[in-house]
């Protein structure tokens, strides 16, 4: 009798020990997925610069960019002449003497002007926006030369809007490979980094 006893009791311990040293099932552990959540998000940060100048011309820019994939750039610009107009990123985001402030195009990488798709260019060169018979301008621009953060950062810059067509640095003129002769500056504007939030 004592034998059965102890033999149980040693069966028991053995079973809970077993129980102890099992690992929990598979579908109560946390998914690698989860785990991984917070090092995955991706961050959505948005701009807006609000250009004016001197003349009627007036009109708003608005960026996105998704982490740290190209910027997504919105232009609405009114009271222009109808046609292409230059239309660049700048230095500075000084606008005490006007557009004239800014600075020249941003040119980080000490590269000549050029078209937006160039390998050689400014960063800040984005080409032309056209404005229809009512003096509009409406564009979307994809490019991966303006992030929002880092040191290569619109915020603190200015874009602005050319009183004419953007040659894109192939039209022979003297200042062709500085400004891509697009003559003076209608309107400007301060970007500033309004949120920057996980998704």
């Amino acid at each position: 009798m004592t034998t059965h006893c102890t033999q149980e009791g040693t069966i028991r311990r053995l079973h809970h020990l077993q129980l102890v040293l099992s690992p929990p099932p598979t579908s109560s552990l946390p998914s690698s997925s989860s785990l991984n959540l917070s090092a995955t998000a991706a961050t959505a940060k948005k701009a807006v610069a609000v250009l004016k100048g001197t003349s009627q011309v007036q009109g708003v820019v608005t960026l996105l960019q998704i982490s740290d994939g190209p910027t997504t750039v919105k232009v609405r610009i009114t009271g222009l002449t109808p046609g292409p107009h230059g239309f660049h990123l700048h230095e500075f985001g000084d606008t005490t003497n006007g557009c004239m402030s800014t600075g020249p195009h941003f040119n980080p990488n000490k590269m000549t002007h050029g078209a937006p798709e160039d390998e050689i260019r400014h960063a800040g060169d984005l080409g032309n926006i056209v404005a229809n018979s009512e003096g509009v301008a409406e564009a979307t621009i994809v490019d991966n030369q303006i992030p929002l953060s880092g040191p290569n950062s619109v915020i603190g810059r200015a874009f602005v809007v050319h009183e004419l067509k953007d040659d894109l640095g192939k039209g022979g003129h003297e200042l062709s490979l500085t400004t891509g002769n697009a003559g003076g500056r209608l309107a400007c504007g301060k970007f500033i980094l309004f949120v920057s939030i996980s998704i």
